[in-house]
């Protein structure tokens, strides 16, 4: 049989990643026990919050060690089986790894694939965990409706543009986003029909958001971390949601090295309320989400912008472009 092929941690990173911090492994894959089935991986992904597990210290989720595979979802079709739910053939997406094969049991992050007529690619892009942390963190916790004044950040990221897509299909009436301008900013404007694009870069950024917000915001959506939180406090309308979606800006800061968030009187003065995301929370409803959205998707409601590499051995360049300022954008994903 062949071989695994899979990408482990080298070294504890310290700062933004490199190449240097991951290895190439190949191993010969252990024979199936009774309830198992091995997948051979289509599409694998490159995940900014897997970064909070590469420093040798617990984040949200647990530290990994150094030889330990590296996180990645990944998609594709069952090569061998002893599970009688999943037979030889069968399409599925889980909780991968970054290798061209994985063995599951069919617990924990893994379902078969519905016939719904989309890239397969999207099924750890728009319609995984990306899409839902999105679709859950506007829904359960942004409890959004018509007319709210949404703004999204680090809004080119495949979170982010999707944020700002449902928050415009679901009737908000202003949405706005916070990235780098050039390419991104035009694609958001363009394609996925952000009113306005801040550019965080901006000496005047502050002031520029407000002029493009005059009224406030309903809902943040922030993928970034606690200084950008800070800066936008003052903007928050009265009873306006806050959803703590990603840390990008802070999964390379030490924790003791990470800004704090002080304009907190404005929890009280404006009845505000902030919540964390963890899209696993809401998994059983996930396969009515991923209808809706996509059935959004055929009709163009919801585009993708993918970077797609080839093989295994592309996901560590392709992972360290997630924290490269300037480096082409989209949903990264390695084909397999």
């Amino acid at each position: 049989m062949t071989q695994i092929s899979r990408i482990t941690l080298a070294r504890f990173i310290s700062g933004k990643p490199s190449p240097e911090d991951f290895r190439l492994e190949h191993v010969d894959p252990p024979a199936l026990k009774e309830g198992q089935f091995r997948v051979a991986n289509r599409f694998v992904s490159a995940d900014p919050g897997t970064r909070s597990r590469l420093s040798g210290s617990d984040s949200y989720a647990g530290a990994l060690k150094i030889g330990d595979p590296i996180d990645g979802f990944g998609v594709g079709h069952v090569m061998e089986s002893l599970h009688p739910d999943y037979p030889v053939g069968q399409l599925v997406t889980l909780g991968s790894g970054w290798a061209n094969q994985a063995i599951s049991n069919g617990r924990g992050y893994c379902a078969k694939l519905p016939d719904l007529d989309v890239p397969l690619s999207a099924w750890i892009g728009v319609l995984g965990v990306p899409g839902m942390t999105a679709w859950f963190g506007l829904t359960r916790i942004g409890q959004i409706k018509a007319g709210d004044r949404v703004l999204v950040t680090s809004a080119a990221g495949p979170v982010g543009a999707t944020a700002g897509q449902l928050a415009r299909a679901w009737g908000a009436s202003q949405v706005v986003g916070v990235a780098s301008a050039g390419a991104k900013s035009d694609w958001l404007k363009s394609e996925a029909g952000f009113d306005a694009v801040i550019d965080y870069n901006s000496p005047h950024f502050l002031e520029e958001l407000a002029q493009a917000m005059p009224e406030g915001v309903d809902i943040l959506f922030d993928n970034v971390g606690n200084a950008m939180i800070n800066s936008i406090l003052r903007l928050m309308r009265p009873f306006g949601r806050i959803v703590v979606s990603g840390q990008v800006a802070d999964y390379s800061v030490p924790l003791s090295q990470r800004p704090g968030i002080t304009n907190t009187d404005r929890f009280i003065t404006h009845r505000l309320k902030m919540e964390g995301l963890v899209v696993f929370d809401d998994l059983r409803a996930f396969p009515a989400a991923q209808a809706e959205a996509a059935a959004m998707l055929q009709s163009g409601q919801l585009k993708l912008k993918e970077v797609i590499s080839d093989g295994v051995e592309s996901l560590p360049a392709a992972f360290c472009a997630l924290f490269q300022p300037g480096a082409e954008f989209g949903r990264r994903l390695a084909r397999l």
